[in-house]
């Protein structure tokens, strides 16, 4: 038996909460990974990688249940964390920025989110390249929220 703060039933538990949401049930999603959240905090403390994947998720299912500004006020926390603890060209932290743009964007400030994305696009550039997939990611989303920042012809530059 592994019992309750076994790195694997936490991990078993994470992925509960994950496909729960895929199944439609987002707030139930946002629910479950708050709770392991706790859980993981207590056990693997603030700074280790599962917790920092954890809070991720929390914050996406969080914007996907309707929340886009307590997903985009997680993710700008999120991402402070993802800085000090892995750097600002880690993956993890990129994605992190990305997810800040675009549920900031959600939760209402497309010029906002517009900025973000161009930061990003230019760390991209230099961290992965510019045919990375999450590079051309990175630019759809840019022209996307400039579109909405601008009117219709703000995306195309």
């Amino acid at each position: 038996m592994l019992g309750p703060d076994h790195p694997d039933t936490l991990e078993t538990r994470h992925n509960l909460a994950h496909w729960r949401g895929m199944a439609g049930d987002a707030a139930g999603a946002a629910t479950g990974t708050a709770e392991l959240l706790a859980d993981a905090l207590r056990v693997l403390g603030p700074d280790h990688p599962d917790t920092l994947s954890i809070r991720h998720n929390v914050a996406y299912w969080r914007g996907m249940a309707g929340d886009a500004a307590g997903a985009a006020t997680a993710f700008a926390e999120l991402q402070a964390d993802f800085l000090r603890v892995l750097g600002p060209d880690h993956p993890a932290t990129l994605l992190a920025r990305q997810n800040l743009a675009l549920w900031r964007g959600e939760a209402g400030d497309a010029a906002g989110a517009a900025t973000a994305f161009a930061e990003l696009l230019a760390d991209s550039l230099r961290v992965l390249g510019s045919d990375h997939p999450t590079t051309l990611t990175i630019r759809y989303y840019l022209a996307q929220w400039r579109g909405q920042a601008d009117g219709a012809s703000g995306g195309v530059r």
